[in-house]
């Protein structure tokens, strides 16, 4: 299988998940123009499933090093399998909460707070159980992206009062989603061997443990979304047969386009686990935060008549998240 090989390598894996974290969003952007993110999701969650089996299939069982695809995953141990799934579990739920949160107050509010979030307790969980880097540098580096979090949440809260209200219940499940996703990454490490080459018996290389992943996350749909579907924060609830009567080819591929954008961030993440360290690649990939806020504010337009402070926070922020990212990229040198 494909193995990274060097540090640069894997630095520039998680710029990519970077990119794809903080982008894949935009696909539901599109899509809620029409119907309803809950529809949008069983898309998403429909190409996290098929990317993460192309790639097993392909990069995850070239070439002479660790483990084939096929071969992983029939020797793997209950116990891999469980963690891989329940992270996948943990990871759904977290996700509809803060798609849930984009819906309702934009991407320029739900990302910085809920990945933001995730970021810092995800680097936490990580690097407490695998150490990697230089603990100094990059809880340096945590702490300033944690202070970008609440430069964000300051910034919203000079929007007009209409959204502002709107934004106030947005926020409130982004930290819900934030904490929960800090959790989801641990369980998927914990099910792979450190060693990529040459795999411990029963654990998991990173192709594997990804399929399992989104299997979990496929999976508890069938329980998350329909509680969302049925029960949501916002508008009125949908149905399964709307799913299959409102739909057409350009909305499913748009959200099945999201599922493979965010999945291919994963794998490449995962990929980089081993040269980076998990906290380290974790950190990185979160910097998603940063992709997202600058759809939110220059694309989407989400901060459009935002009083001069409010833009002024906004600049800090980013200002905050580069040295914050740039810190923990260089606890590892």
């Amino acid at each position: 299988m494909f193995i990274v090989e060097n540090y640069t390598l894997a630095v520039l894996f998680c710029i990519v998940t970077m990119l794809c974290w903080g982008s894949w969003a935009n696909t539901q952007k599109l899509a809620s123009k029409t119907w309803s993110f809950q529809l949008y999701y069983w898309d998403y969650a429909l190409g996290v499933v098929l990317f993460s089996l192309l790639m097993g299939l392909t990069l995850g069982s070239s070439g002479d090093l660790g483990r084939s695809f096929t071969q992983d995953l029939t020797q793997a141990s209950l116990s891999s399998l469980s963690a891989a799934f329940l992270g996948g579990v943990i990871f759904n739920l977290a996700n509809l909460l803060i798609v849930a949160a984009i819906d309702i107050a934009g991407m320029a509010v739900a990302f910085p707070v809920g990945i933001g979030i995730a970021l810092v307790l995800g680097v936490l969980i990580n690097y407490f159980a695998v150490p990697i880097g230089d603990p100094w540098l990059l809880f340096a580096g945590v702490f300033l992206v944690a202070l970008a979090i609440v430069l964000d949440a300051l910034a919203y809260r000079g929007l007009s009062t209409q959204q502002a209200q709107t934004s106030h219940k947005g926020l409130i499940l982004s930290v819900a989603g934030g904490l929960l996703m800090g959790f989801f990454y641990r369980f998927v490490a914990a099910s792979m061997s450190l060693d990529f080459a040459t795999p411990q018996d029963g654990l998991m290389t990173p192709y594997t443990a990804v399929f399992i992943f989104s299997i979990g996350l496929f999976t508890s749909n069938f329980l998350w979304n329909t509680i969302f579907m049925y029960r949501p924060f916002k508008g009125e609830a949908v149905t399964y047969k709307a799913y299959f009567q409102n739909g057409n080819l350009q909305l499913h591929g748009v959200g099945i386009l999201g599922g493979v954008i965010w999945c291919l961030g994963m794998s490449l993440n995962i990929l980089a686990a081993e040269q980076a360290g998990f906290a380290i690649s974790y950190g990185l990939g979160q910097g998603a935060t940063m992709i997202a806020a600058i759809w939110g504010v220059f694309v989407w337009r989400e901060f459009s008549g935002a009083p001069e402070k409010s833009l002024l926070l906004i600049k800090w922020m980013f200002v905050c998240f580069l040295v914050g990212l740039a810190l923990i990229i260089i606890s590892r040198i």
